[in-house]
C-alpha cells in the first residue's frame, strides 16, 4: 500500500473556507489529525427553515465538507484526487440556537475507497443531531 500523508491543518482548512460555502455556513475547523477532522458552526437565522429548525441541508453540507477535508489527512501519496460516490444521513434531532459540532472520522481507508462517518451534536448539550456516512473514491493517474 502507498504511504499516506496528512496534507492539511486547521489553519489551511480555515483559510480554504473563506469565500466558499464552508465560510458562508460559518464553519470553523477546530481539529485536524490523521483520519479525523472536527469543526463547529453557529445556528443562525439564515440557516433555519421556515419551521424554526436548522435546515437539513446545512447539516448535510457541514458533514460532507468535513469528511471531504478528512481525505487530505490520510492522502495516498500516489493519488491525484477523489470524488464522492455516496452519502447517507440519519437525523435524530435538530437545533434552534447555539452551535453545532461535527466530528468526521475515517472508518475504512482502502487504496480505492475511503468511508467516513460524521457525528453532529449540539455543542452545549452533546445531544446527537445526526449521523452521516459517505464513500469517497480515490483517483489515480491513468496508465
Amino acid at each position: 500500500m502507498a504511504a499516506r500523508t496528512n496534507r492539511t491543518s486547521v489553519a489551511k482548512l480555515n483559510a480554504a473556507n473563506l469565500g466558499k460555502l464552508p465560510g458562508h455556513l460559518g464553519l470553523e475547523i477546530t481539529e485536524v489529525a490523521p483520519g479525523r477532522v472536527a469543526g463547529r458552526f453557529p445556528v443562525r437565522d439564515d440557516l433555519v427553515a421556515h419551521t424554526g429548525y436548522l435546515l437539513a441541508g446545512a447539516v448535510l453540507s457541514v458533514a460532507d465538507i468535513l469528511c471531504a477535508y478528512g481525505v487530505s489527512t490520510v492522502w495516498p501519496d500516489d493519488a491525484t484526487g477523489f470524488t464522492t460516490a455516496e452519502v447517507k444521513c440519519n437525523f435524530m434531532g435538530t437545533a434552534i440556537a447555539g452551535d453545532v459540532t461535527c466530528v468526521a472520522t475515517l472508518l475504512h481507508g482502502g487504496r480505492t475507497t475511503q468511508v467516513w462517518d460524521a457525528e453532529l451534536t449540539e455543542a452545549a448539550t452533546g445531544k446527537r443531531l445526526a449521523m452521516f456516512r459517505c464513500t469517497q473514491i480515490l483517483l489515480y493517474p491513468k496508465g
